[in-house]
């Protein structure tokens, strides 16, 4: 299954007539398949999809988060003149620690690193994957080489799901269309710096940042679409940005929000 190159940084829309936006699934896997369902009935010619990050930890079904996302691209693809840039998938805070535990062995301080990003999340994707986690910790505790054999065994263990290490490495900082009109990121911007410049802020958020309060278009785009919500309020909507998050978990709810180029939501969804 081919995916974007691992080069480009953002994901652009090309001719977009309209934009799906899937909140943050953080690994709740049977409630991205019902909205998978209905988000396969109410696609039109012209709509793309991004997907806003979180894909695995903290829910217990990261694996089958992961096959659900890659068998719905199957299905949005055998469509008539449907692209694989049609969708997108952002890095998410979950996939930012993932990728900083790839690279465990290059971490000045192993011993307080891992422990920081389990407690955070990631122990139920290992889990997932059959890592044992003990065998990291004890990495951790004999160097470098030990824990390089360690990450080493969680990229096979991803390796041995088909697809998975393909997906989960073509992850973009953020989308937008080609017009300028919308962009999307998972977590926020900062206002004060260039897009070039955003990093960390993407998943992690800017400090203080309240993106319905946002003044004014941020670099010119219409409207700033963003996947995390501490409020959890789903779908919720500023003059200049908008936010798509039901927070998932027992007490809330996987969105989609389908935003026209105007920046307008046109349609919702919530499983």
């Amino acid at each position: 299954m081919a995916f974007s190159s691992d080069n480009e940084i953002y994901a652009r829309f090309n001719r977009a007539r309209r934009v799906w936006a899937v909140a943050p699934i953080n690994g709740e896997a049977k409630r991205l398949i019902a909205l998978h369902r209905q988000l396969i009935e109410r696609l039109e010619p012209g709509d793309r999809i991004v997907y806003l990050g979180n894909y695995l930890a903290p829910g217990a079904d990261a694996v089958a988060t992961v096959d659900a996302l890659l068998h719905f691209r199957a299905l949005a693809l055998a469509r008539r003149r449907a692209f694989a840039c049609e969708l997108a998938y952002l890095r998410g805070t979950q996939e930012a620690m993932w990728q900083k535990l790839q690279e465990l062995q290059f971490a000045p301080n192993p011993r307080e690193v891992l422990p920081w990003i389990l407690a955070r999340g990631l122990d139920a994707t290992l889990r997932a994957y059959g890592v044992d986690l003990r065998h990291g910790e004890a990495a951790c505790r004999e160097g470098t080489m030990a824990i390089t054999r360690w990450t080493g065994a969680v990229r096979n263990a991803i390796d041995a799901r088909p697809g998975h290490r393909q997906l989960l490495s073509a992850l973009r900082r953020a989308a937008f269309t080609e017009d300028g009109a919308l962009l999307f990121v998972h977590a926020s911007v900062d206002p004060e710096k260039p897009l070039e410049m955003q990093r960390d802020a993407f998943w992690w958020g800017a400090a203080g940042a309240d993106m319905l309060a946002l003044p004014q278009p941020y670099a010119g785009f219409k409207r700033v679409v963003c996947g995390v919500d501490g409020a959890r309020r789903g779908i919720s909507e500023g003059e200049h940005a908008a936010l798509v998050d039901g927070g998932t978990g027992p007490d809330g709810a996987l969105v989609a929000a389908c935003f026209g180029i105007d920046g307008t939501v046109q349609d919702r969804l919530a499983a």
